[in-house]
């Protein structure tokens, strides 16, 4: 599994914003890096939604995305079963997204 690219980054952000808001969901901002030194993923709550930060330097694509889903679960507050429909719903999304760009 490959390192995770600043264009694939900003592709999967792009992805998850727009299938969050379809589903009636908050969709976060994606910026990377975090600003705390030594994590992999944080969140800032602002009064219309979040900022999601990631690292990507030196991480493997899928963890890259893990955390970007992550995310989008913990900006909207969700617990399971729910939480765990929208995992699985998103990380549908982003192959569906990535299999498109792929073909064209």
């Amino acid at each position: 599994m490959g390192a995770a690219t600043t264009v694939e980054f900003a592709n999967a952000a792009r992805a998850l914003t727009r299938e969050a808001r379809r589903r009636g969901l908050v969709g976060p901002s994606f910026r990377c890096p975090p600003r705390l030194l030594g994590v992999d993923r944080s969140i800032r709550r602002r009064s219309d939604g979040a900022v999601v930060s990631i690292r990507l330097h030196d991480r493997p694509r899928s963890a890259v995305l893990a955390d970007m889903i992550e995310g989008v679960v913990v900006t909207n507050r969700l617990r399971p079963p729910a939480a765990d429909r929208l995992r699985t719903e998103l990380w549908t999304a982003l192959e569906s997204s990535t299999t498109t760009r792929s073909a064209a």
